[in-house]
């Protein structure tokens, strides 16, 4: 009997200190996949968009039609529709300093490595959304590259200030370069441009022009990674 006792006695006494102690022991911290950086990058650029006056409307990861490219799509970032202009944005995820001029063909990354002079790029965004609205409104079109804070200018000056109509900015100061450009825009002007009525017509015809089908959108960014 004294002997069944004990033996139950030593199955209920705790685990030596050291086995503890390795369950503490701090793990390496995981990375971070790219897909999910390029989820907090979409947060981030949804909250901008989120604070602009509630007069304008905003869409979001758009491929229209356009026989102008090689795949026959433009895939846009971001779209703005507001009373005086429509803003259209292209995100870019980079890390280093970003060098480049708005007439030059590439941009340089940290001088290690080239891209498509991003203005260029979403010119012919603009071009594609300006064929699909030509029976619908005629706007003024406002280009905008937006990058992440990892990345630091040394650009064309001229691209971060408010007047023109290319403009270079941080993804954290999105709306409020919108809002000081329609802030000026008003200025120069005697009443909108585009009526609010114009403005729900706009956005309409471009959901309804979204190409959503998975196949078609894997197709274009499958043909956009072998030309790269």
């Amino acid at each position: 009997m004294f002997k069944a006792l004990m033996s139950l006695f030593k199955k209920s006494e705790p685990k030596p200190a050291q086995a503890v102690h390795k369950a503490q022991a701090p793990k390496s911290k995981p990375k971070v996949a790219p897909t999910r950086i390029g989820e907090l990058g979409e947060h981030k650029i949804n909250i901008q968009l989120d604070q602009l006056p509630k007069e304008c409307r905003s869409l979001s990861d758009l491929l229209l039609p356009n026989s102008k490219s090689r795949t026959g799509y433009a895939q846009i970032d971001h779209i703005v529709i507001s009373p005086y202009c429509v803003f259209v944005i292209e995100t870019k995820n980079y890390n280093g300093e970003i060098k480049g001029g708005r007439t030059d063909q590439q941009w340089s990354v940290s001088n290690r490595y080239k891209m498509y002079n991003p203005l260029k790029q979403n010119y012919g965004h603009i071009k594609a959304i300006e064929i699909l609205l030509k029976d619908v409104a005629t706007v003024k079109y406002i280009s905008m590259i937006s990058f992440t804070m990892r990345c630091r200018f040394s650009i064309d000056p001229e691209l971060r200030k408010i007047h023109s109509d290319e403009l270079v900015v941080y993804d954290v100061e999105l709306s409020e370069f919108i809002s000081r450009k329609l802030i000026s825009l008003k200025a120069g002007t005697p009443g909108p441009l585009i009526s609010a009525v114009q403005v729900q017509t706009i956005y309409n015809h471009l959901v309804q022009t979204n190409i959503t089908d998975a196949e078609i959108r894997k197709r274009h960014v499958d043909k956009i990674k072998k030309r790269s």
